[in-house]
């Protein structure tokens, strides 16, 4: 799968999280697999989507990153902010509770992504959905939705 091909697929479950947003927590997707599997891609995807400018990287030496979301993009997905997450170099749960996960959950406006989710399965809301990206060769990559 391309970058490309991974913007597009991150674009479409964009829509589809904007499109089945309900309640008054943010919107959470975990991701998992293994390196070089395109999770920071995906994200790099969902960001272009959401009309960031900013180059987006993977946050994993300072854990997160936050992006505003404005303008048509805010209107067509509901979102007001894109929380990016790594958890590669975390080793337990209350590590992401000390950044303030708790209050981030909180924000309905939030789009929370988690690379390394699967490190964090004890703190992840129920109603997370769950990515996983694997690497299967140079070129060819997969992303599933798991249940």
């Amino acid at each position: 799968m391309s970058i490309a091909q991974t913007h597009s697929i991150a674009k479409e479950i964009l829509t589809n999280l904007g499109r089945n947003r309900s309640g008054t927590r943010a919107t959470v997707v975990a991701c998992s697999g293994n390196l070089g599997s395109g999770k920071t891609s995906f994200v790099k995807g969902i960001a272009k989507a959401l009309g960031i400018k900013e180059r987006v990287t993977s946050p994993t030496f300072v854990i997160e990153r936050i992006y505003k979301i404005g303008g048509v993009a805010k209107k067509r997905f509901g979102f007001s902010h894109l929380v990016h997450i790594d958890a590669y170099r975390l080793d337990d749960w209350r590590e992401l509770a000390a950044i303030g996960f708790d209050k981030l959950i909180r924000d309905k406006g939030n789009l929370i992504i988690i690379e390394w989710g699967e490190k964090m399965k004890r703190i992840l809301p129920k109603h997370c959905r769950h990515l996983h990206f694997k690497f299967i060769d140079e070129k060819i990559r997969s992303i599933k939705l798991k249940k």
